[in-house]
């Protein structure tokens, strides 16, 4: 765990380097093999998280950060699996995750630990954890159940597959919204028209990139755009000033997840992309 990651105003994003951006809103390094790694945000106090076991289990532990006596005391947790098989175990319940499986963890569950079926392709499980003052009970979602639908068009580079999974009209949460969006092939282009959410923050987790492919993030206010190259695991924090929106060199994937005033999907500003500067 890092020391606390905050996050500077619009005014200061405007005079930053390309070095300074990245240090502020990309977040690097969150899967690393046999560990558990975590990052607490002051951004809607969001903590992300990745989780790789491989030849031993892995147990979620409560960094000092959080003043609490386990992870989940106060919080709710959404559990998306982008490698191999395996298995999230929640108060000695078992849930097995495919790739692409997500796992809802209500507050109030204490012990939760992680593993892969298989230690040479082990399951890579990224973490978004909000505060919550509801208890709900675990749920999973696998891909094949998520809910969404087709957007965009290959004229416009940006066909892609939308699959929500906690969210109002599905899993319940306290404030957590979770889904995958699925760039198909030959499309590179996410979110745009782009908006912002002036009542929730997102994070975007760049995944199923290949190793020789980028994408262009664009952030900051409307008139007053910026771009971070990231790559594959990496996540970029967006808040709610900021627009949020990629071009890759190559199509990929990305999960989005959002906390803040409400979980209503649709609840957002849009920008015209005349206005963009």
């Amino acid at each position: 765990m890092h020391a606390m990651h905050y996050l500077p105003t619009p005014e200061h994003t405007k005079r930053m380097t390309s070095e300074e951006l990245r240090a502020h809103f990309l977040v690097r390094g969150l899967f690393t093999p046999g560990a558990v790694m975590l990052r607490h945000i002051d951004l809607d106090r969001v903590v992300l998280g990745g989780a790789v076991p491989t030849s031993a289990p892995l147990r979620l532990g409560a960094p000092a950060s959080l003043g609490a006596e386990y992870f989940l005391e106060r919080r709710e947790l959404g559990v998306l699996n982008i490698g191999g098989a395996g298995i999230v175990t929640v108060d000695g319940m078992r849930y097995a995750l495919r790739p692409r499986d997500v796992l809802y963890v209500g507050m109030g569950s204490r012990d939760i630990v992680f593993t892969s079926d298989d230690a040479t392709s082990p399951a890579k499980f990224y973490l978004v954890s909000y505060p919550s003052h509801v208890k709900h009970q675990p749920a999973i979602v696998t891909a094949e159940q998520a809910q969404g639908g087709d957007a965009g068009s290959a004229e416009q580079a940006n066909k892609r597959r939308i699959a929500r999974y906690i969210h109002a009209g599905g899993t319940q949460s306290g404030q957590l919204v979770m889904g995958v969006t699925k760039l198909e092939t030959g499309s590179v282009w996410n979110t745009m028209p782009a908006h912002t959410h002036h009542r929730r923050t997102e994070v975007y987790l760049y995944f199923d990139l290949p190793a020789d492919a980028v994408v262009f993030h664009f952030m900051g206010e409307p008139d007053e755009t910026r771009d971070i190259v990231v790559r594959d695991g990496d996540v970029v924090l967006s808040p709610g000033w900021s627009i949020h929106a990629g071009c890759g060199t190559a199509s990929y994937s990305f999960c989005w997840a959002m906390g803040g005033e409400n979980k209503d999907y649709a609840d957002m500003q849009p920008v015209d992309v005349g206005a963009l500067r």
